[in-house]
């Protein structure tokens, strides 16, 4: 496998992605190789610096970068020799199978629609967030920022795009799938969620079981939590924040120590035809390895074809008349 790599992405860029780097080739087979995306003379530099030989990497020069606080698609096509735009023209090209970054998310959502394409049928594609689970477990809490203005229709896929990455890349046997609301009851929440929930609750295309509250999180109830990005994205810089005071405490926890999002890496993009991760932008070394991980993972996992065979089942014409039953 051909992991690629934006060793210019992050805010920490290249010294701790490059240190990832060579933390991740110790952890991977000898038939896995990473290709790395950037300026190749800081990247040879580093690599000597480091006391790491740099025949062992494959290295795309890229005289361009795409900052964090640039407009994706401006960006994304007016430095074509950028290492984001570079690494989805190798993916583009089968010459990679994966391509990872800490740099701009949204420059990396718009390059997985250019170059990838999301699969048919998907309305938007989604990023999650891992959710450490009291019994040891995880979960997975979905859209995470991606999507802040979300309609029924795009909440209803999140919950099969949640399901077919909970099962296929952490092994959950038919994932229970809840929607994030302010009650359990079907009348509870917003317009939002009420739609969601009456396109949801009758599915076959996954296993709802209704709606959980913000304190159902880190329990049992359920394997996949689907809400807006908007939601999604306080709710995961919020945990972020609990985890950062409790470490400023001193205080020591097993449990917390698990949703710190260095063991984690990152999200995959789901719901296009390729293998995309992206990584949080303060990523250090060990969320730089892990994150090239998880894209082994996820390409072995085959989670795009997974999505696509989904789809092809998909219950679209129930959607479509509960959207017109709305509106009557």
């Amino acid at each position: 496998m051909k992991i690629g790599l934006d060793v210019m992405g992050g805010d920490y860029a290249p010294d701790s992605i490059i240190k990832g780097a060579i933390l991740a080739r110790k952890e991977l087979s000898e038939k896995d190789h990473l290709v790395l995306f950037g300026l190749e003379q800081s990247i040879v530099a580093k690599l000597k610096e480091l006391g790491e030989d740099p025949s062992g990497f494959q290295i795309v020069n890229a005289t361009e970068v795409i900052s964090m606080g640039e407009q994706p698609t401006r960006a994304f096509t007016q430095k074509p020799d950028s290492s984001i735009t570079k690494g989805f023209q190798y993916l583009k090209a089968g010459k990679i199978d994966s391509f990872a970054s800490a740099g701009n998310t949204g420059a990396m959502l718009v390059g997985s629609i250019y170059s990838v394409n999301v699969v048919q049928g998907i309305i938007r594609p989604a990023t999650t967030s891992v959710l450490p689970k009291e019994n040891g477990g995880l979960g997975v809490l979905i859209d995470v920022g991606t999507n802040p203005d979300s309609k029924p229709d795009v909440l209803y896929q999140f919950g099969l795009l949640g399901s077919v990455f909970a099962e296929f890349v952490y092994g959950i046997e038919k994932p229970k799938v809840a929607l994030l609301n302010i009650g359990e009851e079907e009348e509870k929440g917003n317009l939002l969620t009420h739609s969601a929930f009456r396109l949801m609750k009758d599915t076959s295309d996954y296993n709802f079981i209704g709606n959980v509250e913000s304190r159902d999180l880190f329990n049992d109830k359920t394997d996949v939590i689907v809400c807006d990005g908007f939601t999604g994205n306080i709710v995961l810089k919020q945990a972020e924040s609990m985890y950062r005071l409790i470490k400023k405490r001193g205080i020591q926890d097993e449990f917390f120590e698990r949703m710190n999002y260095e063991n984690y890496g990152g999200t995959p993009i789901l719901g296009i035809n390729g293998t995309v991760i992206i990584g949080h932008g303060i990523s250090n070394d060990v969320a730089t390895k892990n994150m090239i991980l998880l894209s082994k993972s996820v390409y072995e996992a085959k989670l795009a074809e997974k999505i696509n065979a989904r789809m092809s089942n998909y219950s679209e014409s129930k959607i479509f008349n509960e959207k017109n039953d709305s509106k009557a």
